[in-house]
């Protein structure tokens, strides 16, 4: 996966908090095996931790001048997302968003732009207070996407990916699946309380593997609006591979193999490696987000 060196990155689109603090109380998760736990409930659950009962009402911390800084200051070109994995990050957000802006218009419809918060350790959002044991995630009350680099490592040394920068592209184009979802009013679909392997909850977050696998498929001819060429200039068959090998290792049944020692399919809340590998693989194939249907 390569960037356009001479690309202009959008730093806008990305607000480094790390190393700032919650003002207002403490964040109700904890680390070592309690985060655990944790993490196996809400790995990509693509909505806020008030819905795991992980709120303590805390409020958003304030972005430090040195934290906003550092991106700003570090990420300004396709180059350095080439190198660094914060700046990475801001250019996959910045591909993606400009990806879903023109899927939006060529539809008559409207896209609004979303952020996301790099953190680390905790966070506090329109949606509750977290820490980084949550995994990634999209807040629906503030509609931002909430992210600690330090994830990148675990879906590695944790959860057994083989890495590379497109799984965390992946990781990043889901979430942002689920933002899309928001806008279009089936992000709600989860909320039932159900879980099992066709739980809405399930068939959520296997559409935003999809909606990720759409923006790949268009990932390296959709024009960045700095430069009037696409902002990623190369995503091999390797690459495909590394975001599908993530989309396993953060399947339901792994997960729960790995950490509990059995599978459980009626507590299933994302789907099975194989359903996650097979929509990202149908987005991808297809790049429509018509195949992406999987409530049908």
């Amino acid at each position: 996966m390569q960037f356009d060196d001479d690309a202009r990155l959008d730093t806008s689109e990305v607000q480094d908090v790390r190393g700032s603090r919650i003002p207002g109380g403490k964040a109700t998760i904890g680390g070592g095996i309690g985060g655990l736990i944790v993490l196996l409930l809400g790995l990509f659950l693509g909505v806020g931790p008030d819905q795991l009962g992980l709120t303590d009402g805390g409020g958003q911390p304030a972005a430090t001048a040195s934290g906003l800084a550092e991106v700003e200051r570090s990420c300004r070109t396709g180059q350095d997302a080439n190198t660094r994995d914060d700046c990475r990050t801001v250019a996959v957000v910045n591909s993606v968003q400009d990806y879903w802006d023109q899927e939006f218009q060529r539809r008559g419809a409207t896209y609004t732009r979303s952020s996301t918060i790099l953190f680390g350790e905790r966070i506090g959002t329109a949606c509750g207070s977290a820490t980084s044991a949550v995994g990634p995630f999209y807040c629906p009350g503030d509609r931002k996407v909430y992210l600690d680099l330090g994830f990148f490592d675990e879906l590695r040394s944790k959860f057994g990916a083989s890495g590379g920068p497109f799984a965390q592209a992946y990781v990043v184009a889901h979430e942002y699946g689920h933002h899309v979802q928001d806008l279009m009013g089936t992000l709600s679909r989860s909320q039932d309380g159900r879980t099992g392997a066709d739980s809405n909850a399930v068939k959520v977050e296997l559409q935003a593997d999809c909606y990720a696998g759409v923006w790949a498929r268009h990932a390296t001819t959709t024009k960045d609006e700095s430069t009037g060429r696409p902002l990623i200039t190369s995503l091999t068959d390797a690459d495909i591979t590394d975001g599908l090998d993530a989309a396993a290792a953060v399947g339901d049944d792994r997960i729960q193999e790995r950490f509990q020692g059995r599978v459980t399919p009626e507590s299933w809340t994302h789907g099975s490696a194989a359903q996650r590998q097979q929509w990202f693989r149908e987005g991808y194939r297809s790049g429509e987000m018509e195949r992406c249907d999987t409530f049908r």
